[in-house]
């Protein structure tokens, strides 16, 4: 991992915790488990060029493939 992926990890991670009102431990055990965060690792060359916005949107998408569900 380089230098700069594990901020942009952490800035996701409390981005969508603050989106789905969750806290950053669940947003990221959420994000671990529906393989949010293996997205934002594999296509980080990507994601951290668009906007906060856009990117919880993907993982959104990413997540809900993979069995998340958000109300």
């Amino acid at each position: 991992m380089g230098k700069y992926e594990l901020p942009f990890l952490t800035a996701a991670v409390q981005a969508f915790g603050q989106r789905f009102s969750m806290t950053r431990k669940a947003a990221f055990n959420y994000l671990h488990k529906h393989k949010g965060l293996a997205f934002l690792i594999e296509f980080y060359d990507v994601e951290h060029l668009q906007s906060m916005e856009e990117t919880i949107d993907d993982l959104l998408i990413v997540c809900q493939q993979n069995g998340g569900v958000l109300a």
